[in-house]
């Protein structure tokens, strides 16, 4: 292969296949890097190397002749051996590979509001992994994203399946912090635009919708036909009621840091939006199948 590839880690994943596919659909040839090799649908054209950061040159001879490399790579909480100071630390490995293949240019999707500062180790770990990035003095587009929806997404979905399944939803708070959600797709048209891009930007990748969360739950158990009691409780609640209920389902639902950061704002922004499929909508078109079953974050990452 010369330069007329992209590398995306975790094609096979969430929003690396969409925008694996949205390249393919671009005319791009897509090789990627990943840890679940076994995932590789049968017959893709993708071409399948190693997300390995223990080889940091079998990373950099897997990315030289790309011309861009789409970074999806992060730890939503930490799990087992994986944390997100062990993310940021690999995040740093992968760009040096990157700059000592002499990749063209790096899309790296991020977070809003990532802060070295903050008192959330999620946010403080993304900002550390933009720092490392504007380090190599590769040209870049950073992508901030706070809250993906369509596709296979977990977080919308699940709500709509504790809505199908429980008497009661409660929501932390006041429920009137805001999201702001994109949709995958909208995620992915704008990698394969960024890959394109000069120079170096950060983007806030958010749609057009702007609920506050509580209205958001009530929107999604009146389109899914739910009868669930939607209640506000103390904030300080919901993590452990979050936690029992993983513990039924085998599973992580909401972490105390997600909840708290949600509540405090920190997945709303007040920027333009840069997506345009409306969430509520696209609810509206789903209803039918949204929350039908119930899809597990430890069962896609980590079994």
């Amino acid at each position: 292969m010369s330069d007329d590839f992209d590398v995306v880690t975790g094609a096979f994943s969430y929003s690396g296949a969409v925008i694996a596919g949205e390249l393919q659909a671009a005319g791009r040839r897509v090789r990627t890097l990943t840890g679940h090799p076994g995932r590789a649908p049968a017959g893709t054209a993708i071409e399948v190397r190693p997300l390995d950061f223990a080889d940091p040159a079998g990373l950099a001879e897997s990315l030289r002749g790309a011309r861009t490399l789409v970074n999806t790579y992060w730890v939503r909480f930490a799990h087992g051996q994986v944390s997100h100071e062990s993310a940021v630390a690999q995040s740093r490995v992968l760009f040096q590979a990157a700059a000592e293949a002499g990749v063209h240019r790096v899309v790296h999707v991020s977070i809003t509001h990532p802060d070295a500062d903050s008192p959330y180790p999620y946010f403080r770990g993304k900002a550390a992994v933009e720092q490392a990035l504007a380090d190599l003095r590769l040209p870049h587009t950073v992508l901030r994203p706070a809250i993906l929806f369509g596709g296979n997404g977990v977080l919308i979905n699940n709500i709509a399946w504790l809505l199908r399944h429980l008497p009661v939803f409660a929501v932390g708070g006041t429920g009137e912090y805001h999201i702001r959600p994109i949709h995958v797709d909208d995620l992915a048209r704008l990698c394969v635009q960024a890959a394109g891009a000069t120079g170096s930007e950060v983007i806030d990748a958010v749609g057009p919708d702007r609920p506050a969360f509580g209205d958001l739950v009530r929107f999604i158990r009146d389109a899914v036909g739910s009868r669930s009691r939607v209640i506000n409780l103390p904030g300080s609640l919901i993590p452990p009621a979050a936690r029992l209920l993983g513990l039924a389902l085998r599973d992580t639902l909401l972490t105390a840091e997600e909840f708290e950061a949600m509540a405090d704002g920190l997945a709303d922004t007040d920027g333009p939006a840069t997506g345009e499929t409306s969430l509520t909508q696209w609810i509206t078109d789903h209803k039918g199948t949204l929350g039908r079953t119930y899809a597990n974050e430890l069962t896609r990452h980590f079994r």
